[in-house]
């Protein structure tokens, strides 16, 4: 087996964005430098997450300075017109040779009702569904019309005239879906549609144990997924580098950061008192908290090399989720990962902060460790930067 690992490029940036002084102002300029940085060092591709920029028109405004890297470009359904939206991806993938990949976002309640998507929560997978099916068949060059239930779209007349005229698909079997799905809709929704199915990361036991019984939904409809994760890394040549880097990051992050990301992970009527998990190490820290301290760096490792610690995308001291990180040498870091490999892990998300700094960091270390899945030879590229 071998695995893609894919970075981020999304702003913000800095040496540790979460909190303000540790957060750079970025423009288009900075993006365009990691991107040339993604792919010059031989990354699978990035995500473009939701952001206060259009994804899709950053990833297209950087087709011309990059040559390999895919753009995963996070979507909700609904924003635009499937139809419209086949016609960019044509157009996306005419221009950069088939590297445009879609994150699907089903979003919440509030979110999409701004974007003027109003169906509730269950319901949303059905319209999902019936969007990225049109979207599919538009793409593939099919001008019949759709009639469904929420999508309906009358057949478009090809002919002379520019706006008769298309471009064809470019990837074959069309441009391959990644995203998520936890509730029971929503695993229906994903076993159903999606090429990659994301999870934020678990410790690889659990992440695994989840990964099968998504499969096991997949098989009875006769799908087989590929399945990816979402990490922060900070790598280095020892443990020791590694792990004062990380107790580094902890003295410039705030209490506050920290209880401010432990409500968010709290269930509806729960509080930090009455919390409990089944993870003494987890309970443990959660009880610093409650006492006014953070734990040390070390103490927010709940598994070999997986720490809770702060990120921009939360302090999951309390288990688990969207901020959770590698941590460790090369060595030990590589091993976590084919770990996870090994419980059906295909593809990493990964990134560190500052991006670029850390990106060179891991294609340095990490990436000649791994049997990498990226299409092309990538010691023999980076040997050549």
């Amino acid at each position: 087996m071998a695995v893609k690992i894919l970075w981020y490029l999304t702003a913000p940036d800095g040496p540790y964005p979460w909190e303000p002084q540790g957060r750079w102002k970025t423009d288009f300029r900075h993006l365009e430098q990691l991107a040339v940085t993604i792919d010059r060092l031989g990354y699978y591709g990035a995500l473009l997450g939701s952001s206060a920029n259009e994804s899709l028109a950053v990833a297209a405004a950087l087709i011309a300075q990059t040559h390999r890297m895919r753009f995963l470009v996070a979507q909700h359904p609904g924003e635009l017109s499937p139809a419209v939206l086949a016609k960019y991806a044509q157009t996306f993938d005419a221009f950069s040779g088939g590297r445009l990949l879609f994150n699907v976002v089903n979003g919440n309640d509030v979110g999409l009702a701004a974007l003027g998507v109003h169906y509730p929560h269950d319901e949303r997978y059905d319209f999902s569904w019936e969007y990225w099916d049109a979207f599919r068949r538009v793409y593939d060059g099919d001008t019949s019309g759709y009639e469904g239930r929420y999508v309906k779209l009358a057949p478009r007349h090809s002919g002379p005239s520019p706006m008769g005229t298309w471009n064809g698909p470019t990837q074959p079997g069309g441009v391959p879906l990644w995203g998520a799905g936890t509730s029971a809709p929503g695993v229906a929704h994903s076993v159903k549609l999606l090429d990659v199915y994301l999870s934020f990361a678990n410790t690889p036991p659990l992440l695994g144990d989840k990964f099968r019984r998504v499969g096991a939904e997949a098989e009875k409809i006769g799908r087989k997924l590929q399945y990816g994760t979402r990490l922060q890394v900070i790598v280095r040549e020892t443990e020791e580098e590694a792990w004062a880097h990380a107790e580094w990051l902890l003295s410039k992050s705030s209490l506050e950061h920290a209880k401010r990301s432990a409500q968010r992970q709290l269930k509806p009527g729960e509080t930090l008192e009455t919390f409990r998990s089944d993870n003494p190490i987890i309970q443990r820290n959660a009880e610093s908290l409650l006492a006014g301290r953070l734990p040390t760096a070390r103490e927010l490792e709940i598994y070999p090399n997986v720490w809770v610690g702060p990120a921009w995308f939360g302090f999951d001291i309390l288990g688990p989720a969207s901020g959770t990180t590698l941590v460790g040498s090369a060595e030990n870091v590589a091993a976590r990962i084919r770990e996870y490999e090994a419980q059906g892990t295909n593809a990493f998300i990964l990134s560190g902060f500052p991006l670029i700094s850390e990106a060179q960091r891991v294609a340095d270390l990490l990436l000649p460790l791994l049997d990498l899945d990226h299409g092309f030879d990538v010691p023999a590229l980076r040997a050549g930067r």
